[in-house]
């Protein structure tokens, strides 16, 4: 089943040695564009398999099966040729290659050489069958050159189940073909950047800006305000790899990495106030070690919040989110506080404790975006994939609702508390899945 799909290219200025099979080759290739483009060839989170063309023999350009490394490609006006250090698969204008197998763990990203083999330009597709072969789609744009010097392009997606692939040359030159890199889905949980998804309000590590000081943990990031003694938010990465056994280690603490010029907040501010020491990083999400326990515990990482939200309808999602994460899933998890004057265990409006220096939120929010295990994370995001925001009041009273029914936009977050949420993601799907209200389960 095709979950979600996306594309990029890589049009880059350097050489890279693919070694494919018992034959080296040396190609041109063009800039990665960021970290994780390279990253999903390179990590070992999936199987590779290359298809390079050296053991096959066609010489007609006839419809026609030929077996590969890896199984039995269909060549049509297509053949085999001899090129610079080995073989490759040239085909003439109308020309395709289609793969006879399938992927059977579906298939996470390809990467194609391609050069032009003259007499105009050369412009080729891939596109993506999920039903052997019955039928097929397109993904991603189409790919040009002119250049008879090879180059490699990276096709993105996350099809799951049984997925086989072809590539169509569309345009009115011939195109020559190697190297076709394909990375299954087989993805297994890894711990991943807490701050891919961007920096909400542009924290700096400067101590001249205690009021957003940038905060950053091995476990989580966070945009630290001073004059609230308070996160303005905390973003973290959550996965079975940040998963373990290492036991609570209940080590509430201020947090001594902040600057001189930051109001550190301490364990007992929160003494007898009615107000829990609301983790924002869980505890429970980052029991893989005691060290990374015991950096949840650090103040930098916690909202007073009314005991009923804490324990109750906070603690709710947070054991959802655990649950996707046992599915196979990987999450984005953003939440902070706004406004003043929270209603605790002690009754009434408080706005602020610690003799004004930590301030009570009003309200409290999550952005979750849910991602199946895998590789190029940002990239991933389309326009279906879940992304579930939440706004709580801060009250005794708000555990008389489930978790679902605090559902709103991330729109309506960012406008309450002008923070940009999401930022790295690309610009159409951040504008599209801002804009939703998650309407799926909660358990």
């Amino acid at each position: 089943m095709k979950m979600i799909k996306n594309i990029k290219t890589i049009l880059v200025g350097l050489a890279i040695v693919i070694i494919a099979g018992s034959c080296q080759k040396e190609t041109t290739v063009s800039p990665v564009m960021d970290e994780n483009s390279a990253a999903l060839f390179t990590t070992g989170k999936m199987e590779t398999v290359v298809e390079d063309f050296e053991s096959g023999v066609k010489e007609s350009p006839s419809n026609a099966s030929v077996t590969l490394t890896k199984g039995s490609w269909q060549f049509s006006n297509a053949t085999i040729v001899s090129s610079g250090s080995g073989k490759v698969a040239h085909l003439n204008p109308a020309g395709t290659l289609a793969m006879n197998y399938d992927f059977t763990n579906g298939v996470s990203g390809v990467l194609i050489d391609y050069a032009n083999a003259g007499n105009g330009n050369s412009t080729f597709e891939l596109w993506v069958s999920t039903n052997g072969g019955s039928s097929w789609e397109k993904t991603g744009d189409a790919i040009t050159s002119s250049s008879s010097t090879m180059h490699n392009t990276a096709f993105y997606m996350d099809y799951h189940g049984s997925v086989r692939l072809q590539i169509k040359n569309t345009g009115e030159g011939e195109l020559n073909i190697d190297n076709f890199t394909v990375q299954d889905n087989s993805a297994v949980a890894t711990r991943d950047n807490n701050i891919a998804l961007g920096n909400p309000s542009n924290a700096v590590a400067n101590s001249n800006s205690p009021n957003n000081y940038l905060c950053v943990k091995p476990q989580y990031t966070l945009g630290y305000n001073s004059s609230k003694g308070n996160p303005k938010w905390v973003s973290w990465h959550l996965s079975t790899a940040w998963k373990g056994n290492a036991p609570r280690v209940d080590c509430f603490r201020g947090d001594e990495t902040l600057p001189s010029t930051c109001y550190k907040t301490t364990a007992a501010n929160y003494n007898n106030i009615g107000f829990d020491r609301g983790h924002q990083c869980p505890s429970d999400d980052r029991d893989g070690s005691s060290a990374d326990n015991k950096n949840t515990f650090y103040m930098t990482d916690m909202l007073p919040q009314a005991p009923n939200l804490n324990r109750i309808t906070w603690l709710a999602l947070e054991d959802y989110c655990r649950t996707l994460a046992s599915q196979g899933n990987e999450l984005y998890i953003i939440s902070g506080g706004y406004g003043s004057g929270g209603t605790g265990s002690n009754g009434g409006v408080t706005t602020t404790v610690a003799n004004g220096k930590v301030e009570v939120p009003s309200r409290c929010w999550k952005v979750i975006v849910v991602l199946t295990n895998g590789s190029n994370d940002k990239n991933r995001i389309t326009n279906s994939t879940r992304v579930i925001a939440v706004d709580m009041p801060n009250k005794q009273t708000v555990s008389s609702q489930t978790w679902g029914s605090y559902r709103v936009s991330v729109d309506a977050i960012e406008a309450a508390t002008g923070l940009n949420l999401l930022s790295s993601v690309a610009t159409a799907v951040q504008n599209n899945r801002e804009a939703i209200v998650d309407n799926g389960p909660t358990q």
